[in-house]
Order: structure tokens, then sequence, then C-alpha cells
């Protein structure tokens, strides 16, 4: 009886020390799959140099129209369209501001229009029709109301445009429009007349 009683505790103790090396073991095992403060990350990439060779966090934008010294201009990622008109010698005094959002972002090789009074997207000086657009509108720069007098679009579809216009940048081209939600193929086709880049 005493020597069963024995063996029974030698038979304790070795499952007990073999479970306690298993747990040891995966421990060891699954926590050097888990612990991810111990590896050090990798550095940031360094900023890559584009085409030209100039930093990618730096946008080149071509200023036009009513501004003092108009041309292209080097300008930190996040710029806005204010900053790069001051940067072009700040607006003439013919410039009609109220038709740009001097608060849009800059996009890399946008071309920021400030256009003259009385020119493209302005409104017609008699009034006119409701609806009717007196000269063509520049998506790249006309405010909401501007937009929403372009036939069969509304409020909501004019703030789509500009929303779009805010996450991609200048429009290149009015085909661009068949991106925005709401601007099928035959209303493209409306606006076709009416708009410009």
């Amino acid at each position: 009886m005493p020597e069963s009683l024995l063996q029974r505790r030698r038979l304790l103790l070795a499952a007990g020390g073999s479970l306690a090396l298993i747990l040891l073991l995966g421990r060891f095992v699954l926590g050097a799959g888990t612990t991810t403060s111990a590896v050090p990350l990798p550095p940031p990439p360094a900023a890559e140099a584009g085409v030209t060779g100039l930093p990618s966090s730096r946008v080149v934008v071509d200023v036009v129209g009513a501004v003092r010294r108009p041309g292209l201009y080097r300008l930190a990622q996040g710029s806005r369209i204010a900053d790069a008109v001051t940067r072009a010698g700040g607006a003439t005094g013919k410039a009609d501001l109220a038709q740009v959002n001097l608060a849009a972002p800059l996009a890399d090789g946008e071309q920021v229009v400030v256009p003259k009074r009385g020119l493209a997207g302005a409104p017609a000086a008699g009034g006119g029709a409701p609806g009717a657009v007196s000269a063509p509108v520049s998506l790249s720069t006309a405010t909401l109301e501007q937009l929403d007098t372009l036939p069969g679009v509304g409020p909501v579809t004019a703030q789509k445009i500009l929303d779009f216009r805010t996450k991609h940048g200048a429009f290149a081209s009015v085909d661009e429009l068949d991106a925005v939600p709401g601007i099928g193929p035959k209303r493209l086709e409306q606006l076709r007349d009416v708009v410009v880049p």
C-alpha cells in the first residue's frame, strides 16, 4: 500500500512537471508571435522625389487670371487656394473673388483661375430667366449658388460637385462630371455647353 501511494505521488509529480513545462513552452512560443512592442517598427519611408525632383510634400499649381503675378508656384502640401493667390501677388482690383472658393485645398498640377468681374461663371446682370446661364460656369471655381443655376442641377447635386472637387481637386475635363453621383450621361450632355473645367 505505501508502495502504490509512493508511485501515485511520483506519477502526479511527473504529470505536474510535464504540465508546467508544456505551459512554459507554450507561453514562450505563443508570446513570441504576439509581442509587438519588442519588435521595432520600420522607420517611415523618406519623402520620395517626384518626376520634377520636388519632394512629394509640395504641390505645384498654375495661378492665372486676375492676379498680379500669374505663373507656376510651389506650395506646401495642404495649402489652400487663398495661399496660391497670395503667392501670385494677390488679386487685382478687377478680380471677382466671390467666384473662387479660397478655402479649397490645392491639388498638385491644379490650375487656379481667378476670374475678372463679369466673366465666366458670373450671373447675368439683367437677371434672365430662372435656370438660364449667361456664360459658361467654371467647375473648378464655381460656388454652390452658381452650380445651382445649371440646368437639371439642384442644391443637392451642386453640393456633390463641390464635394467631388474638394476630394479630387480642380476639374481637368467636363467629362469628369460623369463620376459625380447624380450626374449621368444624359445630364452630362445637357451641361456640356454651359460649363467649362
